[in-house]
């Protein structure tokens, strides 16, 4: 294939029979991510694109990095560099001058797309033309704007609302997300999955009832400067880098960070700032200065143990640990919680968490003095059958000595795609409030439907019963984001029309519907004026309720994209017709028509237009924050008790958790290198301690099937590597989403119906070629230090 500039591009496929593995790293960041970052760049984009869009990065008025979540300060100036390695890396991905032509996809029929792995379909490049293909047809063609709309009108108007699902990606801006959910409601649905469901759910469905919001409730100043910050199931050395300067300026104000994970990260050991002189040196920052290797799914145990040691210093010097006078004024059920933590199962304590009680002590002893603790948390706790009671323990532990409301203190579940928070606030939700239903009603005049829609899980199980007649996806991969692989695929292509509104292919596109409509849209770096007024900007919400503008400058590969608001636009247009009470074309042409409507719709957004125009845009309100107010049933932040309970795997088995590699954004491939953990070349793979494979019978490197257990049914998945790596004992650890095929569809959080990607109960089984291309090993397992 060959890019924009005529240069000739040789795609190559996984070889996992290219495996490499060395030592896992000590340290995260330094100047070989800088390296990276620019080789990625220039790679994909060439010297201008990269050099014209790298450095307006999260600058004012610049562009919001397409990765992840994590903010940027509001209170001063930023630095020239406000990315990391993998923003980086997203940027190229965005930025490359790749692309996927007609040609291209004549090329290459269906047959042979589906035997190519994501990380191939992700390097084929921007998709430059609206394509569609029909059943019994063998490739995508081209078609005109006019001719996809239409379709998508005919087939949504043949069938009826409830059979209507639509997806969201987390990179999807406010006011696309704003319009979206508006067309969905017109339409008369609230099926709205999206990405939040299979990720921090979770978390949302814990804070609501605890604390009245479904967000965090600190700033970054807090975390900088807070006495006592846990990280907790977290990878910020890959998932969001630039914590690592967070939590390494926390330490440096005198604070502590605790990190809980069951395996020993970079990025949770040493930091080298690229942007310091302590960054240049051999061994960079400490990062953590307490590591707690805790067994996956043992976490809640750890809160439970930790709230009875809180209680048991209190008892023996009152009024030097927990806040009374908070509890007393702001809080309920704390009795209660008082009573359940009174006793506690050491013996068992250490069975759920790995750990020994001195290791819990010593941390209780350090919670037990700080006056300012924020807990961060991520998909390690959210992704369990008990995810939503371990949530509720870390509220416990803030209320008990009253982490809200004040500087330094405070929930942080650290939210991963860039705008997947903001998708939440301006109404993509399967289970709308009352509120924002109403308020939808009296701005546009419509009546909204009242009934809950389907989230990712049911809409996998809905597709696959035949019970979705159109599937529409902004943005987003759902065949290889989503669980039990085989079953969400299958669903995919019974559902009669999927439309993907994507910027590169992806497996959704080879696994499509009878008929399926790929419409190319503009990315978040492109220029976006092909409007009377001109250039338009769109705007994100980050990890910590702040809302800022985001605008592309490049020029786009191709004449043919156009912007998701247009899209969303002439799509509710097409099925809704030209007399619907909404002026659909009045918001495509002009973005504040949309935020003027936005800020009549969702609270806090008032005077949406001038405030997002400022420097640094605006904080949301947060009541636990700002005023120490929780909008519980009760009017006060809720201590809840729940059962002990952590993941015990069958006789045979070990518990694995799926993770990304450094390489890796969700289901996105920028390379095959995860440097951190020392494996590259391969993605095939199974980290399992060598005690554990010592145990189990295989030898390192061998290669394996693997075999999942859940409610007496058995799921496969066909040659991994087993690697010796220094996991929690009983855990292993292997990619997503090569593992996905392992987490069965029922196997979910309770209450947030969030897949269980870190229970899967596994055992393998040996292959008559397991030893085939098998290169010397040696040990590389060091202690952690």
């Amino acid at each position: 294939m060959a890019d924009v500039r005529g240069h000739v591009v040789e795609l190559q496929d996984i070889d996992e029979d290219d495996l490499k593995v060395t030592p896992p790293q000590g340290s995260a960041a330094g100047l070989k991510a800088v390296g990276v970052a620019f080789e990625r760049g220039l790679k994909q984009g060439g010297v201008s694109r990269t050099v014209r869009s790298m450095f307006r990065i999260n600058q004012p008025q610049g562009v919001d990095c397409p990765g992840c979540a994590w903010p940027e300060s509001i209170t001063g100036d930023r630095k020239k560099i406000e990315f990391c390695e993998n923003g980086a890396k997203a940027l190229a991905e965005e930025n490359t001058t790749r692309i996927a032509t007609p040609e291209w996809w004549a090329e290459h029929p269906i047959s042979v797309l589906r035997d190519k792995t994501e990380y191939w379909l992700g390097q084929s490049g921007r998709i430059t033309h609206p394509m569609m293909i029909r059943e019994g047809e063998t490739h995508y063609r081209p078609i005109s704007w006019s001719e996809a709309f239409t379709t998508i009108g005919e087939h949504i108007r043949a069938t009826t609302p409830e059979r209507c699902t639509f997806y969201t990606s987390g990179r999807t801006p406010n006011e696309t997300a704003f319009m979206y959910q508006l067309f969905a409601r017109s339409l008369g649905t609230n099926n709205l999955p999206d990405c939040s469901n299979m990720c921090h759910e979770s978390s949302g469905t814990a804070l609501n009832p605890t604390i009245g919001i479904g967000k965090g409730t600190v700033s970054l100043e807090d975390l900088e400067h807070s006495e006592l910050v846990f990280v907790v199931g977290q990878n910020p050395g890959t998932n969001h880098p630039r914590m690592l300067g967070s939590l390494a300026e926390c330490r440096r104000n005198g604070g502590t960070v605790v990190a809980v994970n069951p395996l020993p990260e970079a990025g949770l050991l040493r930091f080298k700032d690229p942007q310091t002189p302590q960054g240049l040196l051999a061994d960079g920052e400490r990062i953590s200065d307490e590591f707690l290797q805790i067994k996956v799914g043992g976490d809640q145990a750890l809160f439970q143990a930790l709230g009875h040691l809180l209680l048991q210093k209190e008892a023996a010097a009152p009024g030097t640990v927990i806040d009374r006078e908070f509890i007393e004024s702001e809080t309920a059920g704390f009795a209660d919680y008082a009573a359940a933590r009174e006793e506690l199962d050491w013996a068992e304590t250490e069975t759920a968490t790995g750990l020994q009680r001195s290791e819990i002590e010593h941390i209780g002893d350090l919670l037990a003095a700080s006056k300012a603790t924020i807990f961060c948390w991520a998909l390690g706790i959210t992704q369990q059958p008990h995810s939503v009671d371990t949530i509720k323990e870390i509220v416990n532990l803030l209320l008990v000595q009253g982490n809200f409301g004040k500087p330094g203190a405070g929930a942080c579940p650290v939210r991963g795609h860039s705008n997947v928070q903001g998708d939440r606030t301006f109404g993509i939700w399967e289970k709308p409030t009352e509120d924002l239903l109403q308020r939808v009603d009296t701005e546009f005049g419509i009546t909204s439907p009242r009934e809950h829609g389907f989230d990712s899980t049911e809409s996998m199980i809905e597709m696959a019963r035949g019970e979705i007649d159109v599937f529409v996806s902004l943005g987003g991969n759902l065949a290889l984001a989503n669980s039990d692989t085989a079953h969400m695929e299958a669903g995919l292509q019974r559902t009669g029309l999927t439309v993907h509104i994507s910027t590169k292919p992806n497996r959704s596109h080879v696994v499509h519907g009878k008929t399926s409509i790929i419409l190319p849209t503009l990315g978040r770096t492109d220029r976006d004026d092909k409007h009377p007024g001109g250039a338009q900007f769109l705007s994100v919400e980050n990890s910590m309720s702040v809302i800022s503008s985001t605008q592309g400058r490049l020029e786009p590969v191709s004449d043919h994209l156009l912007a998701e608001p247009v899209i969303i636009a002439r799509m509710a247009e097409a099925v809704l017709g030209p007399d619907h009470a909404v002026d659909w074309r009045e918001m495509a042409d002009d973005y504040d028509v949309i935020r003027d409507h936005c800020s009549r719709v969702i609270p806090g957004t008032e005077d949406f237009n001038r405030r997002v125009r400022q420097k640094y845009g605006f904080v949301l309100p947060n009541p636990p924050r700002d005023r120490r107010q929780f909008a519980t049933e009760q009017g006060k932040g809720q201590f809840t008790v729940r059962p002990l309970e952590y993941l015990a795997p069958p006789e045979g088995h070990l518990v694995l958790q799926t993770m990304r590699s450094h390489d890796q954004y969700n289901t996105t491939f920028y390379g095959l290198d995860d440097r951190y953990r020392g494996i590259s070349g391969g993605r095939r793979v199974i980290l399992i301690h060598p005690e554990d494979l010592a145990a189990s019978g295989f030898a390192d490197r061998e290669l394996v099937d693997v075999v999942s257990s859940f409610g007496g049914q058995e799921l496969r998945a066909e040659r991994f590597r087993l690697v010796s790596y220094p996991t929690a004992r009983g855990c292993v650890a292997a990619y997503y989403p090569e593992a996905n095929a392992l987490v069965h569809r029922d196997l979910v959080a309770r209450e947030s119906n969030t897949p269980g990607f870190k229970a899967i109960m596994v055992r393998f089984e040996r292959r008559a070629d397991g030893m085939e291309n098998l290169h010397e090993v040696s040990s590389l397992i060091e202690p952690v230090r």
